[in-house]
């Protein structure tokens, strides 16, 4: 795979993508579900901890090399526990991802600022997803 696509970090490990905290939630599934649907454009990667676990499940999208030429940064979603939140974040990055489009509204109500107080992060994530709706 090309470095210029973008990475898919997902936190699997201590919290993240664990049965003990997310019992309902079929983490191997959910992993095997977002790298089908980013094949051939984005790379997947797991991460042990990222240390970020009162937000689980944490998943980082860093942008391709054309992201980030146009100002693309990585988006940190928190909270990645639905069928729903895993395909809108696929369509995402099929789409081409952070710097290339827009963020969705069902990825932008995800999206935190790492150290932002989960109510802060969640609240502006809120207003961002119904700007984007305007």
């Amino acid at each position: 795979m090309s470095a210029t696509m973008p990475t898919v970090t997902v936190c699997r490990g201590c919290c993240c993508g664990t049965r003990k905290k997310h019992p309902d939630v079929d983490h191997d599934a959910q992993l095997d579900v977002l790298r089908e649907s980013v094949r051939d454009v984005a790379r997947v990667r797991t991460s042990d901890c990222l240390d970020d676990c009162k937000r689980s499940n944490v998943v980082v999208v860093s942008p391709s090399r054309a992201g980030r030429a146009e100002g693309g940064r990585p988006v940190w979603l928190q909270k990645v526990l639905t069928a729903s939140a895993i395909d809108a974040i696929g369509e995402w990055i099929r789409a081409g991802g952070p710097g290339v489009v827009t963020t969705p509204p069902d990825v932008g109500r995800h999206v935190y600022r790492p150290g932002a107080s989960t109510k802060k992060a969640a609240a502006k994530a809120e207003k961002k997803a119904k700007k984007t709706k305007r």
